[in-house]
């Protein structure tokens, strides 16, 4: 170990620039009396000394063991904190002075680096030390396949079962090399708005000047460990995606492996021996609190890495990536079975719809009493239009629905649409189980197309509703678009026995998982229908007289 003392400071100097910092806070003070200012002292830390130890050396090896391992303690007297700052671009901060730091250009080199130790007031003390260290270690393949040599692009591999899982990270050498807790089935996690967004990473590989370093675009969200969900700014007891920055380009040190599955001589056949070490937090698009990650296997195309969670050593998770972005099979429908292009002039067609009327709030503390009046339903000009309106002191609308003409199961419904305008008005294209009067909703189900609030213009709502997703607890994403009520738009869902999709203008904002567990694999009809107000509407605007939701075509596809 040694020990390289800080170098001499001019005293004098110091001294010069803290009593005119004095002065200048006194002369604020008296400028200032009216307010009650309070100044913590300002102690520069002094003897600053930094601690070298380089991992395994010995005599024979005077610049460490090849691992390219360094130790660093830094200590100073007045010191709150420390930070090192290395030639690479990375830096670390350390409040107790102790770091290890992996220096991975093979062969023997210099590096100067920079500890810095702040002291009260944020006054600080900084000091440079050379260390020369032998690193051994070298992966030229995994460089090459990770990077293709200059830049490779790298996608979770969705398709495959195990592109996401967990297992034991223990002494029990017949259960810790693999997802043994859990393994994701296929494209698991498109099936909620909560996790879709893991398919979206985007992971760069590239070198720079003999250099890895690592990208990761995450498209605004990551998927966090529930364990991890403070992080960003989130709060819950499962996973989730969250707005969260992952930074700017990382330097990726390489090292050999130290997990348990390389302690085991016998299982050293299923892994590379190989752990990648991603700088400045850097991690590969799940969130468990870990920026060293093992690589068990590599190819050009696909990756299988290891990683152990950051608050619970006693799990490893898993995760394979590929070269090519998987995309699910979205199973389209082409023959029309059902539609109205509203085409005939007066009336809506009474073979395909029907009315709900009257008032009494609908469940929603609606304000609008439903009428099949032409004031309220008509079709004119191409388009149906239903009209909400303030007559006297409450208001009239229409809700038309397919009930007892057309009901089916699966199927590709669109609906091209231009929504009403004005605060209260709550437009909404939606389908609702047939079994409704025996099966009590939300048991029956619901899916919600199309919602709109008038007091949040241009805000697509797509929701589900089904036990345990009732009222404003409804499995649902929003999407935001433009002129959603003076242009038209398609508003569509595709349903299978696999998956509920909505989409606006063909762009998928929301996806549920199918199941028998759901109540989404039976008949449901279709409504249509302007309410006013309630508790999704809210407050209706005291100058709104009436404002109509146009709809050129309804189409249903199996």
């Amino acid at each position: 170990m040694t020990i390289l003392n800080n170098p001499t400071k001019n005293i004098k100097d110091e001294k010069i620039i803290i009593n005119t910092f004095s002065i200048f806070i006194l002369l604020l003070m008296v400028n200032c009396s009216k307010d009650d200012f309070s100044f913590g002292s300002l102690q520069a830390p002094t003897n600053l000394q930094v601690a070298v130890e380089l991992i395994g050396k010995t005599t024979a090896n005077p610049n460490g063991d090849g691992s390219g391992k360094v130790k660093f303690t830094a200590t100073a007297d007045d010191a709150i904190s420390y930070k090192f700052i290395f030639p690479d671009g990375t830096s670390t901060n350390a409040p107790n002075g102790v770091f290890e730091k992996l220096f991975t250009k093979v062969g023997l080199n210099s590096y100067n680096v920079t500890v810095v130790a702040s002291g009260t007031g944020g006054v600080s003390t900084n000091t440079t030390v050379e260390v020369k260290v032998q690193s051994n270690f070298e992966d030229a393949e995994a460089v090459k396949l990770l990077t293709g040599g200059t830049s490779k692009k790298w996608y979770v591999s969705a398709s495959e079962p195990g592109h996401l899982g967990v297992g034991q990270n223990d002494g029990d050498a017949t259960k810790n090399y693999f997802a043994n807790y859990y393994q994701a089935v296929a494209f698991e996690k498109a099936g909620a708005a909560a996790t879709s967004c893991f398919y979206e990473n985007v992971l760069t590989f590239s070198l720079d000047g003999g250099v890895m370093k690592f990208k990761l675009d995450n498209g605004g969200s990551t998927f966090f460990n529930s364990n991890y969900l403070s992080v960003g700014g989130g709060a819950g007891k499962d996973d989730a995606c969250l707005v969260y920055n992952t930074g700017g380009l990382k330097t990726v040190a390489l090292s050999p492996s130290e997990s348990v599955v390389t302690r085991n001589a016998d299982r050293l056949t299923q892994t590379r021996g190989t752990a990648m070490n991603f700088s400045d937090g850097g991690f590969m698009g799940y969130y468990v609190g870990q920026s060293s990650y093992e690589i068990l296997s590599i190819t050009d195309n696909r990756m299988t890495v290891r990683f152990v969670q950051g608050n619970n050593t006693g799990l490893a998770w898993y995760m394979i990536f590929t070269t090519t972005k998987p995309t699910q099979a979205v199973t389209d429908f082409t023959t029309l079975k059902f539609s109205d292009e509203f085409n005939t002039d007066g009336a809506p067609d009474p073979a395909k719809w029907s009315y709900d009327l009257g008032a009494g709030g609908w469940g929603n503390s609606e304000a609008q009493n439903y009428t099949n009046s032409a004031d309220n339903v008509i079709v004119a000009n191409g388009n149906l239009k239903i009209t909400a309106k303030k007559v006297g002191s409450g208001y009239t609308s229409t809700r038309l629905k397919s009930e007892g003409k057309y009901k089916f199961t699966y199927g590709k419904v669109e609906v091209r649409a231009k929504l009403p305008a004005g605060g209260g008005t709550w437009p909404a294209i939606w389908m609702l189980g047939s079994d409704y009067a025996t099966n009590t909703w939300p048991g029956c189900g619901e899916i919600d197309i199309m919602e709109h609030k008038g007091n949040e213009p241009n805000v697509i709502h797509g929701t589900l509703h089904y036990p345990g997703r009732s009222g404003g607890n409804g499995n649902g994403s929003v999407k935001t678009i433009t002129n959603a009520s003076t242009e038209f738009h398609v508003y569509k869902t595709i349903w299978t026995a696999a998956s509920v999709k909505i989409f606006v203008d063909d762009v998928l904002y929301h996806t549920v998982a199918n199941d028998g567990s759901l109540p989404f694999n039976k008949d449901f009809f279709m409504i249509l229908n302007v309410a006013m107000g309630g508790t999704f509407g809210g407050a209706i605007d005291p100058a709104f007289t009436q404002s109509s939701m146009e709809i050129d075509y309804v189409r249903v596809y199996q």
